[in-house]
């Protein structure tokens, strides 16, 4: 596979701007180039650091350095652990949420507000394929996932109108910024499980999500921002 763009890197850590279309780790049924087979090639010492993953077929996974995922569908910035006590450290900051993570997401129509919070559990739906959705029932607090977001721009297309807004995911469910923006009556643009039915914008073939921006501490105890530049297939979100 080609070479993955690095964005930082120091004697712990590695940092990438990972590409929409390519997966983090195998899932366990296809085969096909990812993120962790970059990582062991360039990184051989990594292959024993991180946790494997079961997957559902039984199938052992491993996820050499692998502390956190982005859908296959979403573009940008992934935090990769080349030591142990590196693991170890992103492991812990992103249990106790200390990650800062900070999302760009394209929606479907004009938000009127400039920002906001959304505060819901999130829940399987039965589908197939499968995906999720939020409870709006009596709701155990403790398990809602929590996301802010705030308008970056309001712009129209052809008469269409959209919204960049960027997004701070504060828990990190399957599918949260997903679930929740079209909960907030804004789907994502072209998102194949959440806006199926809506047209994508032209030039685009995926959801228009990217990783941003994230913070973390490295293991010498330096607080440390790193950002990766929106891909070319968003750019009309900056410049229409």
């Amino acid at each position: 596979m080609n070479d993955l763009p690095v964005l930082y890197e120091d004697a712990s850590v590695v940092v990438v701007n990972k590409p929409a279309g390519l997966i983090v780790h195998s899932d366990g049924r296809t085969v096909e180039p990812s993120v962790a087979d970059w990582v062991a090639g360039r990184y051989p010492d990594t292959r024993t650091v991180g946790e494997p993953w079961m997957s559902p077929q039984g199938t052992l996974v491993p996820r050499p350095g692998i502390v956190h995922r982005l859908d296959r569908t979403t573009s940008g910035v992934l935090v990769i652990a080349k030591t142990a006590e590196a693991y170890a450290s992103l492991k812990k900051q992103f249990q106790d949420r200390t990650v800062e993570k900070e999302y760009a997401a394209i929606v479907y129509g004009t938000v009127r507000d400039d920002r906001g919070r959304i505060e819901r559990e999130i829940v399987r739906v039965k589908s197939v394929p499968p995906r999720w959705g939020v409870s709006f029932g009596t709701e155990n607090k403790k398990r809602a996932a929590v996301t802010d977001w705030a308008v970056l721009r309001r712009f129209s297309i052809a008469g269409e109108p959209y919204t960049l807004l960027s997004v701070c995911p504060r828990t990190g469910r399957t599918h949260q910024i997903r679930v929740h923006l079209k909960a907030l009556g804004h789907p994502i643009v072209c998102d194949h499980l959440y806006a199926a039915q809506k047209s994508c914008p032209s030039g685009l073939s995926r959801p228009g999500l990217h990783a941003y921006r994230i913070t973390f501490t490295t293991l010498s105890g330096e607080r440390r921002t790193v950002e990766a530049p929106p891909p070319a297939d968003l750019g009309f979100a900056y410049e229409a």
